[in-house]
């Protein structure tokens, strides 16, 4: 089955099982307007309650991949404190949607990363970028603090003093260095910046492809325990890791793929018979 939805500033198309999530205003470097806002909410929902799907791709058009708000339409429409926390709560809704579902998600995050771009680009599971990519938070450089699941996720992902180093300088990490650090997963090389893009999202079809030709339901469910997991007790956890487990058992995926795996050992196992 093969579905897009619009043309506007992020596109959604779905097809074999893999979800595209595109964000698409690259003349503002994706930032996100007051619409964008909203059919963010909207498309990320709908990919992640949809029975068809069982991998995400979160990609940019263009040379960037998030520079989190638009700070013209801040300064011209957006203006009000008031109407800024709502947006990003329209924001946050999407944001959860993808953090929350058993849906793996990978990012294809080809140039430049900022602010809420970078609650943006953590949503995904494993992130993929150019050797030419830059990220970092730059929130106090025009007076304002981190939203969009920034401050929410960094220091899980990189550590509290290196969160701290992100938020409190207008420092942008190199590809090596995000890599080092653990923020993202991989780092793709390219001859120029057009051909690194083209190939950051192509590594990045190639891991959603390979979660949804294994066991992407489990895979899934992995990506739900360790995301969920702030939310139980160590003991709590183990219960829940006890329940998930026993559940994908019973399906007929694993049922299937525990019985190849046995039979396959025990043909290892056999000793070779002589003629």
């Amino acid at each position: 089955m093969s579905s897009d939805v619009g043309s506007g500033p992020i596109l959604l198309a779905v097809e074999g099982g893999l979800a595209r999530i595109t964000l698409n205003r690259p003349a503002r470097l994706n930032a996100f307007n007051a619409e964008t806002a909203h059919v963010w909410a909207e498309v990320t929902t709908a990919a992640t309650t949809r029975g068809d799907v069982g991998a995400i791709v979160l990609d940019a058009a263009g040379p960037s991949f998030c520079a989190g708000g638009d700070v013209l339409d801040m300064a011209q429409d957006t203006g009000s404190g008031a109407l800024l926390t709502e947006l990003a709560g329209v924001i946050n809704i999407g944001i959860r949607a993808l953090t929350e579902s058993s849906i793996p998600v990978v990012a294809a995050a080809h140039g430049t990363t900022a602010g809420g771009g970078l609650g943006i680009m953590m949503c995904s599971d494993y992130a993929i970028v150019g050797a030419n990519s830059r990220i970092g938070s730059l929130y106090a450089n025009i007076g304002l603090t981190p939203d969009l699941s920034v401050s929410a996720q960094l220091a899980h992902a990189v550590g509290q003093r290196r969160a701290l180093q992100l938020v409190l300088q207008d420092r942008l990490l190199t590809a090596r260095e995000a890599l080092e650090w653990g923020l993202v997963a991989e780092v793709v090389e390219g001859s120029d910046a057009e051909s690194t893009a083209a190939a950051v999202r192509a590594r990045a079809d190639e891991v959603a492809r390979f979660w949804l030709s294994n066991a992407y339901g489990a895979y899934g469910q992995a990506k739900r325990l360790v995301r969920s997991q702030p939310a139980r007790s160590f003991a709590e956890q183990l219960v829940e890791e006890a329940r998930t487990i026993g559940e994908a058992i019973e399906t007929p995926d694993a049922k299937a793929r525990v019985a190849g795996f046995a039979a396959a050992s025990a043909r290892r196992a056999k000793p070779e018979e002589n003629a």
